[in-house]
């Protein structure tokens, strides 16, 4: 048999029907590699940190309602102190003034209308006034006015150069008073004591029992 008639394979001819070649491999590169081994990433929770601010408000909230908590029980506290004492206030009125050529003889009576409460009185201090002249000037000194009780007070006011003999005045008295009930005492409260329309003509005496307006700085009083 010659080579002529033997029969050499035919290679089959690669087609789109056919199995794929295989694809060539090619080596990783860099980028691949290191996305390989990259880890996954994860955004962190981000945690603002708390202002000193809102400490401040948390504490300025707090000591305001401590405050008013404080005022409440305060304003009960004497609601139930004025049911229960009634507070009045005392009353002052003019005895008797004398004008001597070297002084005023000054006599007051006044009144503790209260039946459990009791004044201390610190010095008062007394001025006569003819309009918005000071002809006078004096000092009566501390003392304990007991309850329901008239007490007799008596001052040696100073005279000032004055030419008339005849004077119309008024008296003006500042003084702080402290009250006490039972145990408990309030703290000391100014008083304003008025005495106006007192006529003077030398040794006559003004007329007995002039009233005066007594202004206290505590509303709580009548």
């Amino acid at each position: 048999m010659t080579d002529k008639n033997l029969i050499h394979p035919q290679a089959r001819s690669t087609t789109n029907g056919g199995a794929a070649a295989a694809k060539p491999s090619f080596p990783a590169t860099k980028a691949q590699l290191y996305g390989a081994t990259r880890p996954t990433y994860r955004p962190q929770t981000y945690h603002r940190p708390r202002s000193n601010r809102n400490w401040c408000c948390t504490i300025c909230c707090w000591l305001i309602l401590i405050l008013i908590f404080i005022l409440i029980l305060l304003g009960a506290a004497g609601t139930v102190v004025y049911l229960l004492y009634h507070p009045q206030r005392p009353s002052f009125s003019v005895s008797s003034l004398k004008l001597t050529s070297s002084e005023f003889d000054l006599t007051l009576s006044t009144t503790n209308p209260n039946d459990k409460i009791t004044f201390s009185y610190q010095p008062i201090s007394v001025s006569l006034l003819a309009g918005e002249l000071d002809v006078g000037d004096g000092v009566i000194p501390s003392f304990e006015h007991a309850t329901k009780n008239t007490t007799m007070l008596k001052a040696l006011v100073e005279r000032r150069s004055v030419k008339k003999k005849s004077l119309e005045l008024k008296m003006k008295m500042e003084t702080k008073v402290e009250a006490k009930m039972w145990v408990f005492k309030t703290p000391r409260v100014g008083i304003s004591v008025l005495c106006d329309g007192i006529d003077v003509a030398g040794e006559k005496a003004a007329t007995a029992d002039e009233k005066c307006a007594v202004d206290v700085r505590f509303k709580g009083w009548k």
